[in-house]
């Protein structure tokens, strides 16, 4: 299986952050900073900067990593 990554990604004033899980990280933050798909979120919100991340050694472990991190935003709320 795949390694896997969990990353935040926010704008140059750091006021909106995006979550996302990629098996290349290097690819997917240039895809972010090059606004490759014009319609997401990262790109309506300028989010390029990315602030965090932590390697998995499977993709199924960082998918795991990233609900288990929005729950607990989800209970600061």
């Amino acid at each position: 299986m795949k390694p896997g990554f969990v990353y935040i990604m926010t704008n140059k004033n750091k006021t909106t952050l995006y979550t996302g899980v990629t098996s290349n990280l290097p690819k997917r933050v240039q895809e972010h900073k090059a606004m490759y798909y014009q319609q997401s979120f990262t790109s309506r919100y300028n989010l390029y900067i990315l602030v965090y991340w932590e390697s998995f050694q499977e993709i199924g472990d960082a998918i795991f990593g990233k609900n288990k991190s929005k729950q607990a935003q989800d209970r600061k709320k």
